[in-house]
């Protein structure tokens, strides 16, 4: 961020921002990297959607090291090694009402330019995993975002 776009910004807009993003940080170290979180997905989710919305009243306040701009876990240091997709994997919308959900259908039918299947699983909370079996042996497990490898 440049410094006229940060002396565009009120200060204490920039704080309220700095604390949010910072503890938004910390849950995501805990819940990612830690296993070990402190607050609920839903307390979790407001706090990200309330750092999201600052941010689009506030574009200059998003940054590439924003917690809004990283994938899960990435930022954090880790001791696996990186792994090749065979299939791209794709984050997932929370939506938190009927009104949401609709808006989400509709976003969805414009991109794909048609009226699109779904298919709908329940989301079991933890790490997305792909997993590779051969000959019934899981051969490799890695998770999104940076397809870090995970240790069998």
């Amino acid at each position: 961020m440049s410094s006229a776009e940060a002396d565009s910004v009120a200060p204490e807009v920039r704080r309220q921002w700095q604390d949010l993003a910072e503890a938004v940080r910390e849950h995501q170290f805990r819940y990612y990297i830690k296993d070990a979180p402190i607050i609920s997905d839903a307390e979790f989710d407001s706090m990200f959607n309330e750092l999201l919305a600052l941010e689009e009243r506030h574009p200059e306040l998003r940054v590439a090291d924003s917690p809004t701009q990283l994938v899960g876990g990435a930022g954090f240091a880790t001791d696996f090694a990186e792994a090749q997709h065979l299939e791209r994997m794709l984050s997932l919308d929370d939506v938190f009402d009927r009104d949401e959900l609709v808006a989400w259908s509709n976003r969805v039918e414009n991109e794909v330019g048609k009226e699109p299947h779904y298919l709908c699983e329940l989301k079991i909370d933890g790490v997305a995993l792909s997993l590779v079996y051969r000959d019934g042996r899981l051969e490799r497990a890695a998770t999104r975002g940076t397809a870090a490898s995970v240790r069998t």
